[in-house]
């Protein structure tokens, strides 16, 4: 099939690329020109393993294109693919800017001689956007234009995204046409997965559903951790006895720093707001956020209940800095929380990541001194 994947950024970039591993026809477009050129001779600006291999591998063999055109694009492809930023606002709702930017892009960029188009919405958003767009791209489309909107999730963990996207748990398709469901069936046919069919706002509750359960699992294991702390109890062995539980499962039972990345801490803080939006106040949730926020000070706590409230003269060797192994992200990342802390105590800190190192630098320069090795 010929796809179009708007936004090459993390999940764009990977989904496309995966997409033409599968043997579809990619076009990744971008508005930013320095990265399609960058794409284009190469490189890719993300850490991500076997990204870029594949990345060569589809571009060499003319499955994979990048562009910054999204009307020379979407006059190619059957199915268009929405995956730009969805950032928050400062109150935790989604910034829906990009999204709606470029709904208006689709919509004056189809024509009715193009036919049926199918598009999906990749970008996780609040439920009921799905309804947004295509209000807007009926508002902005010309009379006559046949298109169907489709919320696709996707469940991406950076470090192994690439595995993620082609041996997946499950596929969630949401779409409230049947054409447009076996359209995007059709895209997804040599992946052997589980088909969750769904309408469009089910869909898109599901994906900020299941990042705020794997978020308060991790709270939870961590309010545990401290109260095996207080008694003495082994918080993974506690750990090892919930999970065998198969009910409960062992996964993201591992306590810790708390969570960090692009992915729990804007979801947790985007369904808050969607259910405080529609009348209900999702205590859970809010209890989950301030379980999180405390465990990012555990280790500056320990820090100085071992040396006290001065870290003058201290030297801190801190080996991590993204929000978890395997990439290069630091969004959210709780090395942030302690660099910040142990610095505004007198402190120095020396660090060391596999991959973060660049974008640490990048984040926060040379406030820390960055090791060669750990």
């Amino acid at each position: 099939m010929n796809l179009t994947i708007i936004g090459s950024g993390y999940v764009g970039l990977t989904t496309g690329t995966c997409f033409a591993e599968m043997g579809h026809h990619v076009i990744c477009v971008d508005n930013n020109t320095e990265k399609i050129r960058t794409l284009q001779s190469g490189a890719i600006p993300i850490y991500e393993p076997k990204l870029e291999e594949l990345v060569k591998k589809n571009v060499a063999v003319g499955r994979l294109e990048f562009s910054p055109s999204i009307a020379a694009s979407i006059a190619e492809s059957e199915v268009i693919f929405i995956a730009v930023p969805t950032p928050p606002n400062t109150d935790g709702s989604v910034d829906l800017t990009y999204i709606e930017k470029v709904a208006r892009e689709i919509a004056q960029a189809l024509q009715p001689e193009m036919g049926y188009k199918v598009i999906v919405d990749k970008s996780t958003v609040p439920v009921k956007t799905g309804e947004k767009v295509s209000q807007t791209i009926k508002h902005y489309a010309g009379p006559n234009v046949q298109f169907d909107i489709v919320s696709n999730p996707e469940f991406l963990r950076e470090g192994c995204a690439v595995d993620d996207l082609l041996h997946p748990d499950r596929i969630v398709i949401g779409a409230n046409s049947e054409q447009a469901m076996n359209v995007i069936k059709r895209v997804y046919q040599p992946i052997h997965a589980p088909i969750l069919e769904t309408d469009v706002n089910s869909a898109e509750l599901i994906k900020h559903a299941a990042n705020s359960f794997l978020a308060l699992k991790i709270s939870y294991i961590n309010a545990v951790a401290k109260v095996c702390e207080k008694t003495g109890a082994d918080v993974e062995l506690v750990a090892e006895g919930i999970g065998m539980d198969k009910r409960i499962s062992r996964h993201f039972l591992n306590a810790g720093l708390g969570y960090g990345g692009s992915c729990f801490p804007k979801d947790v803080k985007a369904l808050i707001r969607t259910a405080e939006k529609h009348g209900y106040p999702m205590e859970v949730l809010s209890a989950v956020e301030r379980v999180n926020e405390r465990q990012k000070r555990v280790l500056f706590d320990k820090l100085t209940k071992r040396f006290g409230s001065d870290l003058t003269g201290r030297k801190i060797a801190l080996w991590g800095l993204a929000f978890k192994p395997e990439t290069d992200d630091m969004r959210e990342a709780t090395s942030l929380v302690l660099i910040d802390r142990i610095l505004s105590a007198g402190g120095t800190v020396t660090a060391y990541d596999p991959v973060a190192m660049e974008t640490c630098r990048t984040r926060i320069g040379d406030r820390i001194r960055y090791a060669k090795e750990m």
